[in-house]
């Protein structure tokens, strides 16, 4: 298959590219485009030779549900009922990086909901995205435009190192400015829950509702039976090919543990990267280091991990090891994509 890559630089001068794409999609094809979380790979959700295309191209497993995304806050085609708190939530942070979990129409075919008869929907906060689904007159079912297992792109670039000669359309612009995936709130239950922390944090959500706590499957190593409720909760995701462990404890200890393993991979004559912060990263005197942002504004290390974690490759590591993070804040985020991308391999120090 021929990959057609479209790059937008100026979404006022550059709307009969977006047309393009959207003309693609219409006719069950398949388009990766930029949001601000990560780039997404877009079908439409309602065309099920479409969905099942995604699939295909991702070498995704079937049990995994897609995110609808849409242009509008009105939703009442999709979804059953919208529960006051999930009104609350669409009010307040679309268009953003939050997905909410409702009761699907029979509208959306089974193959984008894996079989289950909830849906999660977003509305994401992107000129590009939102002027694709707008143009597409119809909504968007899209993954992270990645090969399935692999760490989610930012750029354009990665979606074409992964994607080109596997989907119809790469539409390209800017870099992803959150870089992690949206959160996921279940809303089907009550309190609701959240099954993918990100950018909107449980802090932030119980703004809205005092109830609402994160499911305490996510943060562990997810069950070989679970029927996942939304993406990223049953499979590997986010790894890079060199091995991922994480070391945890006080900042000392961290460092010093870091430097012993380090001292012994490169005894071996193994590569080793290490991804650290700005205020840690004199402490390494050996091994590779990838400094992903600051302790103090964690907003950066979130936008920085998944290109880190591809850079790793790019530079031929055998092994990565990176230090652990509070887990409040965004930090639950950051620390829940690192254990997938680790497989949970934790040293604690």
């Amino acid at each position: 298959m021929e990959t057609k890559i479209i790059v937008v630089e100026n979404i006022a001068d550059d709307q009969e590219k977006i047309r393009e794409a959207a003309e693609i999609i219409k006719k069950g094809g398949v388009v990766a485009f930029p949001t601000e979380t990560v780039y997404g790979l877009g079908a439409d959700a309602l065309n099920e030779d479409g969905v099942k295309k995604i699939f295909i191209a991702k070498g995704r497993p079937q049990d995994n549900p897609l995110i609808v995304h849409v242009a509008s806050k009105e939703i009442d085609l999709l979804v059953e009922e919208i529960p006051e708190v999930a009104h609350k939530l669409i009010d307040k942070f679309w268009p953003g990086p939050l997905t909410v979990i409702l009761k699907k129409k029979n509208i959306i075919p089974n193959v984008t909901s894996a079989n289950l008869d909830s849906i999660g929907i977003r509305m994401p906060n992107d000129e590009i995205a939102l002027k694709l689904i707008e143009l597409t007159n119809t909504v968007i079912a899209a993954p992270s435009a990645n090969i399935s297992g692999r760490p989610s792109p930012t750029d354009v670039e990665r979606c074409i190192e992964d994607l080109d000669g596997k989907v119809d359309c790469i539409l390209g612009g800017h870099k992803s400015n959150i870089g992690l995936e949206s959160t996921i709130v279940d809303c089907t239950v009550n309190p609701p829950l959240v099954l993918r922390p990100g950018g909107i944090t449980l802090e932030m959500l119980k703004e809205i509702d005092s109830r609402i706590e994160i499911d305490k499957a996510v943060m562990q190593k997810p069950q070989k039976n679970i029927k996942p409720k939304a993406p990223g909760m049953k499979y590997r995701h986010y790894a890079p090919k060199a091995k991922v462990t994480i070391i945890s404890g006080k900042r000392k200890k961290t460092i010093e543990k870091i430097q012993q393993i380090v001292h012994n991979y490169i005894d071996n004559n193994k590569k080793v990267c290490i991804l650290t912060v700005e205020e840690n990263k004199k402490e390494y005197t050996e091994g590779t280091k990838i400094v992903l942002g600051s302790i103090k504004d964690l907003s950066t290390v979130a936008k920085n991990l998944f290109e880190a974690l591809r850079h790793c490759d790019d530079l031929g590591a055998d092994f990565i090891l990176a230090e652990a993070y509070e887990e409040k804040g965004v930090g639950i985020a950051i620390m829940n994509r690192l254990k997938k991308a680790a497989g949970f391999d934790i040293i604690e120090v």
